[in-house]
């Protein structure tokens, strides 16, 4: 019985020729061949599998060939080209550094270079996997790689640039080899089935090459393990059982129901997929990775990006017309949530379902953003604020103000020994609020405001996240003096801290305002109080004004500098300092018979 040879080595390129998607790279040692510029010293590097050490054995091959043809290729039937197939050549050496990377063998290889060849007029050394030598054998290795003899030609290979010393970088040619086209590696294994005799699909060489992430041996490989267990009948079938991949399948059927909404459909099919072995987090990178198809799919100019078979780009096309971008674009969003949280759950199947969920209300979400207020919904709005307003104008300052509800519910506040603030928000219609009156929250679109990712979107689109807080308007200017606004400001710093809104109160207790007219001077050290201040500027004022009874009241900031005194205090001077910012204090220290001095 003859025995196998895989795919990877009895289809290894011999020539420039047949080296598979590496066209500026075999063009460029063609090229220093035929004008004899060949350097001393090469370095290829890329990922596995994409051809370096077989570029450097067809290099070796090429330029020790005796009969040359016309392209620069080796003939291969001379007496140095067959020395070189058989591997009885004296003039090639190949060393692999990952076994063989101390100095002892750095050495034995610098007294081989020593020899100048019997036949032939190139001596080539290829150091394989050379970023796994020590640093000792680099250093070794450095005053031969810069001037080693006329005849001597080191070939280095790598997968793994960033190891290697940059004195070893800087005497070399450096060669970067890219990954291989998913289209020139199915390509490939198309025409190696042809020559075996085996029957192949189209779609199911494109798994294969898409599997093989750009590494040509690794698609061989994957080739001839699925040619051994379908039996020389390699289909889109069976490359997926064998390489447990989703069908894209899956994925055209998932995204028709996500986009009709349909939740229990989707929920079934995901259930599926975990039935058949497939884990949630492949499942969801695959969904993005679809719906990332869909929306290149949509410009003429992106198709190209679809690395899949012709068939599978049809159904692409055909879907994403049927598909809205924002659609697309905010499911991505969610499916990249969803992957970014998914391994740090403690429930992951609920992440991926609820991902899911909310996929399917994008479109009723949306569209719900998109409906224009009804111009009762407008009218309603406009006179409860006005209402609210005109209620607060109303207010005196001895008095607390009462807080505007709807007519069916108004009831006025207690009266407290000091004025309540008011709150400004509540001028401002709720969102939900104005959701909850349009026409599309019955029915089939009441479940989309309740996800909580989907919220911002209905929003942003309605444009309630542009508006700020409005100032309270009014006809009074009343006078009021110092002792008033201090009243004021006093309860108003108060709320500040309980509201843990420290940097305010700081600005608000640090010293007393001024009072000019209706205009009141704010203290501030420095511009970042002065932004804290202009932030909250709006509700501080919708509470002054009314409780002042002086709609002209404004505020505005001087900056002062703070005097520190660098001094030594005394433990009773401390002491007092802490009494009058706590009075307590002294009544804890008599309690417990303590001692000011230590």
């Amino acid at each position: 019985m003859e025995n196998f040879i895989v795919s990877a080595r009895k289809y290894r390129p011999a020539t420039f020729e047949t080296v598979v998607g590496q066209l500026h790279i075999t063009g460029t040692l063609k090229n220093a061949i035929k004008n004899n510029q060949l350097a001393q010293a090469f370095l290829f590097c890329g990922p596995r599998g994409v051809g370096k050490t077989t570029c450097a054995r067809i290099l070796a091959k090429t330029i020790n060939c005796t009969n040359l043809t016309p392209e620069q290729e080796a003939c291969g039937t001379c007496d140095s080209c067959i020395s070189f197939q058989t591997g009885h050549s004296f003039n090639f050496h190949e060393l692999d550094a990952a076994s063989n990377n101390s100095v002892d063998d750095i050495r034995s290889l610098i007294e081989q270079v020593r020899i100048p060849p019997q036949a032939g007029k190139y001596k080539i050394y290829i150091i394989d996997e050379v970023h796994m030598l020590s640093a000792n054998a680099f250093n070794a290795f450095l005053k031969t790689l810069e001037e080693p003899p006329s005849y001597a030609i080191f070939i280095l290979a790598t997968t793994e640039k960033h190891k290697i010393l940059p004195t070893i970088l800087s005497r070399c040619q450096i060669f970067d080899f890219n990954r291989i086209q998913v289209e020139d590696i199915a390509s490939h294994l198309n025409n190696i089935a042809i020559r075996e005799s085996i029957n192949v699909e189209a779609d199911g060489l494109h798994i294969i090459a898409q599997k093989a992430d750009g590494g040509l041996r690794d698609a061989l490989s994957m080739f001839d393990q699925i040619v051994s267990y379908t039996n020389k009948n390699l289909t889109y079938k069976s490359v997926i059982d064998n390489l447990n991949i989703l069908d894209y399948d899956y994925y055209f059927k998932l995204t028709e129901y996500l986009t009709t909404a349909d939740v229990s459909k989707a929920l079934v099919l995901f259930d599926e997929i975990l039935n058949n072995g497939f884990d949630g987090n492949n499942f969801i990178n695959g969904l993005a990775s679809h719906l990332r198809n869909l929306l290149v799919g949509k410009d003429p100019q992106t198709i190209k990006l679809l690395e899949v078979s012709e068939n599978i780009k049809q159904k692409y096309l055909l879907q994403s017309q049927q598909t809205s971008t924002s659609f697309i674009l905010t499911a991505l969003n969610l499916a990249n949530q969803c992957d970014l949280i998914y391994k740090n759950s403690k429930n992951q199947r609920l992440q991926v379902e609820l991902s899911l969920i909310k996929m399917c209300h994008i479109n009723s979400v949306i569209q719900l953003a998109q409906l224009p207020q009804t111009a009762s919904t407008t009218a309603t709005d406009s006179d409860q604020i006005k209402k609210k307003t005109d209620v607060k104008n109303e207010i005196p300052v001895e008095r607390s103000p009462q807080v505007a509800v709807p007519d069916r519910i108004s009831a006025p506040l207690p009266k407290v020994e000091e004025p309540a603030p008011l709150a400004p928000v509540a001028l401002k219609p709720a969102p939900v609020a104005k959701i909850a009156l349009t026409p599309m929250q019955s029915g089939n679109m009441a479940g989309a405001t309740l996800i909580p990712s989907l919220t911002a979107l209905t929003s942003t689109a309605a444009g309630e996240d542009d508006k700020e807080p409005k100032y309270i308007t009014g006809n009074d200017k009343e006078t009021f003096t110092l002792e008033q606004l201090l009243k004021l400001w006093k309860v108003y710093s108060n709320k500040a801290m309980e509201e843990h809104k420290i940097n305010f109160y700081t600005i608000l207790t640090s010293s007393e305002p001024e009072l000019n007219g209706a205009e009141i001077t704010v203290m501030i050290e420095n511009t970042a109080q002065e932004s804290i201040l202009q932030a909250e500027l709006v509700e501080f004022l919708n509470y002054l004004r009314p409780n002042l009874r002086n709609f002209d009241t404004s505020i505005v900031t001087r900056k002062v500098e703070r005097k520190v005194t660098n001094r030594l205090y005394t433990s009773t001077e401390k002491y007092q300092y802490l009494i009058e910012k706590n009075p307590k204090l002294e009544e804890m220290r008599r309690r417990f018979n303590l001692d000011v001095n230590p």
